[in-house]
């Protein structure tokens, strides 16, 4: 088996906010799993899962290690919706050459993500 990433994991001060900002942005299902305030996302097609999560951090401010990019059909269209439901651009959309174009977001919890129209896709 490849080294490849197979799950991520979203901590939120407020679940059922996160919950509902990721469902209308992305279009991801959303459903209970396991412990309370502990929800699996199917992201759809993606061979990756992912969950929402209380925080357990007392320090909102604390750094992330990892930052995961959305591969998104209209970045346009995304960067609306993450504006309308709370989200806020941190990073303007800019050309990666040869890839695509990128842009970062902060969610309705902090948390710093892209969202990437690919190149051919």
């Amino acid at each position: 088996m490849g080294n490849f990433v197979r799950h991520f994991e979203i901590e939120a001060s407020d679940v059922d906010r996160a919950k509902r900002f990721y469902e209308v942005v992305f279009g991801w299902k959303i459903f209970p799993w396991g412990p309370p305030d502990y929800y699996l996302i199917d992201t759809g097609k993606a061979a990756v899962t992912g969950d929402i999560r209380q925080s357990t951090s007392t320090n909102r401010n604390a750094y992330c290690g990892f930052v995961c990019t959305v591969g998104v059909g209209d970045l346009r269209a995304a960067q609306e919706a993450i504006g309308l439901n709370g989200g806020r651009i941190v990073v303007p959309e800019y050309r990666i050459e040869g890839v695509g174009n990128l842009l970062y977001f902060a969610d309705t919890e902090g948390n710093r993500v892209g969202a990437m129209k690919y190149d051919g896709g």
